[in-house]
């Protein structure tokens, strides 16, 4: 029997299928086909010729969610919130990060203010209620959503982080009034606290939930129509996997499922070669992510934010992510002039409906993808595979425009556009590494995706890298990623609460609530006993008077609060420079990392007369 993972990226659909009982790795991989999906990951399962029967576990990772989102071609939405709080949306913010940009506008809230609708009820921030809940006066918005052909409604009410009934009453009457409308009530993604975060992530999930719930009953069907019966599982942001059932209910969990897997492989990688720092860089054909590995620990953060520049503030997500930066750069990546001249690389790409120009299926564009093979690096006559047969020509005609701008030769201006990639790729490596305090001296580079090995060597010398490590088939390493991917959930729970009034029995109870969700959800998802469970615990602190928290690892055993408060100025002092021991603390959110151990694929090292 085997293992089966499947990964859509923006221009290719990768395969990697793992039989467990030989040990033997096939890849596959296809054109992403955008009007349907299925059908890429159909071709690659046709491709590799493997027999439905010897399935026994399906993973599916990809950019339905993010592409949904980045496009904007979400449900029409609807958000239900507390009396005086039907703006949030579009106030946001204030801490923009192009503060002194004199003509900068907010981004445009994804739910119009015709849809948001507002409705009698409050809690106070422990969750005691201040006004009930009436839900007669939900009919009326009931009315105008089906006068709207509303698709989805978000739910998100004041304080609903520290007691849920309100939005869950609220929830289960507008999805018996509204059959067939998407209904998402914040408390169900998320249960840590800040009204205008949590109500953008209910929104996003909202918009996002009838397109997912289309793609993977329509991807189930169709597998499961070859000849698949097995368990479905869909790869995670935050590094784990769960069932489709869970992630229809849950899609805005899903944003980034591709380059979390990809990390995960990195770590896993590093590991192996006995390297714990990595700086992991994974170069697809429409973009590029990287991320830090330290100490063989991936850093997961709920402070995730879509379409985030560096003047642009975009849309905060909270659910765990693997903190990941990404930017427009890839293999399909078009090269083009701005207005005054100035040549540019992404982030649009030619995906790969028409691809580059060089695939010969229609493109005219220059993307990364032509230069590379103009200066040599790409075999013409072996590509995917020796499936797709590279056309010099075309890419020669596409490369023109770069040459007439720049006034030079053709091999010049293919190379002038590698140089503004490798430029691009390096900025956002710094950015994870350098400008986050770390030495990239201290790390080895792993590299991943189509793209990737053949930047490496470029970017990992100008980041000063002490070792880069190419893995077997980099192409595909994000779905190989999914089959060392273990099933996870986070779980937080906002409790502010100053150190002074804590109690170790109070700490006990809130974590043993949390324990509880995650042994519920284990069980009813995967049929998991409490011994194939693990768990990490933590705790998010600050001094009082800041706005934000730094997160300090805990053990139940001997949990008590001066320990943790030792640990916190310590971690502190690391992350900012200073510790404040007089001043008083605060304990913000409580959280449970839990996985269920499940037989994981071996890797099989190269021996020493080459590939094993």
């Amino acid at each position: 029997m085997g293992r089966l993972a499947s990964d859509i990226g923006g221009t290719f659909t990768d395969l990697v299928y793992f039989d467990e009982q030989s040990g033997v790795l096939k890849m596959e991989k296809s054109l992403t086909t955008p009007n349907d999906l299925t059908e890429g990951v159909e071709e690659t399962i046709h491709l590799a010729q493997i027999d439905p029967d010897n399935i026994d576990f399906f993973v599916h990772g990809g950019t339905t969610v993010i592409n949904a989102i980045t496009e904007r071609k979400g449900a029409k939405t609807a958000l239900v919130t507390t009396l005086g709080f039907r703006d949030v949306l579009e106030i946001a913010r204030g801490n923009r990060p192009d503060l002194y940009n004199l003509s900068f506008q907010k981004p445009v809230p994804f739910v119009p203010r015709r849809l948001r609708f507002e409705v009698a009820e409050r809690l106070d921030a422990t969750g005691r209620e201040i006004e009930p809940l009436n839900l007669a006066d939900l009919d009326a918005v009931i009315e105008r959503c089906r006068a709207e052909d509303v698709e989805a409604v978000a739910v998100q009410f004041i304080h609903s982080y520290a007691a849920p009934e309100h939005e869950e009453a609220a929830a289960q009457y507008l999805r018996d009034k509204l059959p067939g409308v998407a209904v998402t009530a914040s408390y169900e993604i998320t249960r840590e606290w800040r009204e205008y975060e949590r109500a953008n992530t209910a929104v996003l999930n909202a918009y996002v939930q009838p397109i997912v719930q289309r793609y993977f009953d329509s991807l189930e069907s169709s597998l499961r129509g070859q000849g698949l019966d097995c368990p479905f599982a869909a790869m995670q942001s935050n590094g784990g996997t769960t069932s489709f059932s869970w992630a229809k209910a849950h899609p805005i969990t899903l944003v980034e499922s591709g380059p979390a897997a990809g990390v995960n492989g990195a770590a896993l990688v590093g590991k192996l070669c006995g390297e714990e720092d990595v700086i992991y860089l994974d170069i697809g054909g429409t973009t590029a992510k990287c991320s830090v590995i330290r100490e063989a620990q991936v850093k997961v953060t709920t402070d995730y934010k879509l379409e985030w520049t560096r003047i642009n503030p975009g849309y905060p997500v909270k659910v765990p992510v693997v903190d990941i930066v990404e930017i427009g750069m890839g293999g399909g990546s078009i090269a083009w002039f701005d207005r005054v001249g100035t040549l540019k690389v992404g982030p649009v790409s030619a995906g790969s409906d028409p691809g580059p120009a060089s695939y010969g299926l229609g493109g005219t564009e220059p993307t990364v993808t032509d230069a590379k093979l103009l200066t040599g690096v790409l075999n013409p006559g072996y590509f995917a595979g020796g499936r797709i047969t590279l056309d010099v020509d075309a890419a020669t005609r596409a490369m023109q425009k770069i040459v007439d701008g720049l006034g030079t030769s053709v091999e010049e201006a293919a190379v002038a556009v590698l140089r503004l990639a490798d430029a691009d790729a390096i900025n956002a490596l710094k950015l994870v590494s350098i400008q986050r305090g770390h030495d990239p001296r201290e790390f080895v580079l792993v590299v991943g995706g189509g793209g990737g090995a053949m930047h490496a060597a470029t970017l990992g010398r100008e980041l000063g890298v002490r070792e880069i490590i190419i893995p077997l088939y980099p192409g595909y390493f994000s779905a190989w990623g999914m089959l060392a991917t273990e099933p996870r959930r986070d779980f937080v729970q906002t409790a502010l609460t100053r150190a002074d009034d804590l109690t170790a029995e109070r700490l006990n109870e809130l974590f043993a609530g949390l324990r509880k969700e995650a042994e519920e959800y284990f069980r009813d998802q995967d049929g998991a006993t409490e011994a194939q469970l693990d768990f990490e615990f933590g705790i998010d602190l600050r001094y009082l008077g800041q706005e934000h928290w730094v997160t300090v690892a805990a053990a139940l055993e001997g949990l008590s609060v001066e320990f943790i408060l030792c640990d916190f100025h310590i971690a502190h002092e690391r992350a900012y420079t200073f510790r404040l021991d007089d001043t008083p603390v605060e304990f913000v959110n409580f959280r449970l990392t839990a996985t269920a151990r499940v037989p994981l694929p071996t890797v099989q090292p190269l021996n020493g007369a080459g590939r094993s």
